[in-house]
């Protein structure tokens, strides 16, 4: 069996100093916004090159306050893509904001900027993109557009910690960068974690005070909040990871280029890394009007495969109130039928990835 990704592998090689890490934070008995949480903020910050870091619960949670702490509200229109996880609109909707989509750039599977501007009215107030699968999105077309017409930018980073753009990391560009620290991401916790970046002190001040029940002094509530802090454990976990984050994506990297060189069908469509950015692979996606097939011939050989993602969000039931027309979206929609990720993950042997190759260019 050759899984999506292999967790155990990676605890293997780390064990020793992640087992060491949780039993100092079991020894030290500080659970709650300890020295890992500060330690790992600090971190964070700095290999961003970035003044501000704010540990929150996880992803969904960095996505939603990061809306909060940039005054998203009721009746706010911002947009973002359809072709993504539901978190990135799913925060907006909570806030009684609305997500208005935008479709795909071919090559990269991110937000097209010349197709954003046409969205912007006088309710636009930002722009989310998101660096799907670890490619980064365009972010000098997007930040002009934000300029141009004063709207905030709130990144998306959640599968792209590490990822660059012009040499700068994704994340620095616009208002804040929202992370996800989820078990199989790049950057990785044994549970749920995430964390927003900013260059902006009122930004990172406004988080700190939500996550805490909307507090700066215990029992002293100056908004509504919420119980969304980083846990002590995981963030001990992330900051032994951190150590080797470019490590682990560079094997990413190499893995990508193992099954580029390895694939030679010519109706798969492989992933490319676009001049100027640098890809992390959180996923290595690709297309195909085969896709069932290939995917059905890799699970008959115990090799995992998956779709993400096969419901565009503006065909999500959750977002049937917005009434999308169709037209608009259109590769997003031919997409969802074409796209696979295979096995992508640090650990992976060029065995496997040989293995995997082999099976998909004599697929049916």
């Amino acid at each position: 069996m050759i899984p999506m990704v292999d967790l155990k592998r990676q605890y293997r090689q780390l064990k020793d100093e992640i087992d060491r890490a949780v039993q100092e934070v079991l020894d030290s008995a500080q659970f709650i916004l300890g020295p890992n949480v500060a330690g790992l903020e600090e971190e964070v910050a700095a290999y961003n090159g970035i003044p501000y870091a704010v540990g929150v619960a996880n992803g969904t949670d960095a996505l939603l306050m990061a809306l909060r702490a940039c005054g998203i509200g009721d009746g706010d229109e911002v947009i973002t893509t359809p072709f993504t996880f539901i978190a990135t609109a799913e925060v907006v909707a909570e806030l009684n904001a609305v997500p208005v989509f935008v479709d795909i750039v071919p090559e990269t599977f991110n937000i097209d900027p010349k197709k954003i501007e046409e969205k912007i009215n006088d309710r636009t107030k930002a722009i989310i993109p998101v660096h799907l699968f670890g490619h980064p999105a365009d972010m000098d077309g997007i930040m002009e557009i934000a300029r141009n017409y004063n709207l905030l930018v709130i990144e998306d980073c959640a599968q792209a910690f590490g990822a660059e753009y012009r040499g700068r990391k994704v994340g620095t560009f616009g208002n804040c960068g929202c992370f996800s620290f989820f078990p199989s991401k790049n950057l990785a916790c044994y549970g749920d974690g995430g964390m927003i970046i900013s260059g902006d002190e009122r930004i990172a001040a406004a988080v700190r005070m939500l996550r805490n029940h909307g507090s700066k002094q215990r029992y002293y509530h100056d908004v509504l909040g919420y119980n969304s802090r980083l846990d002590e454990l995981q963030a001990a976990i992330v900051r032994v990871k951190l150590k080797r984050i470019d490590e682990f994506n560079e094997l990413r990297r190499l893995n990508a280029d193992r099954y580029c060189s390895g694939i030679t069908r010519d109706d798969v469509i492989l992933p490319g890394e676009e001049e100027g950015a640098k890809h992390v692979y959180h996923q290595f996606t690709l297309r195909s009007s085969k896709r069932d097939d290939i995917a059905k011939r890799l699970s008959e050989e115990d090799i995992a495969s998956a779709v993400y993602y096969p419901v565009p969000l503006h065909r999500q039931r959750a977002f049937a109130r917005l009434d999308v027309p169709s037209g608009g979206l259109a590769i997003s929609e031919i997409f969802a039928g074409e796209v696979l990720s295979l096995p992508m993950f640090p650990e992976l042997t060029e065995d496997e990835i040989h293995t995997i190759c082999h099976v998909i260019n004599h697929a049916v």
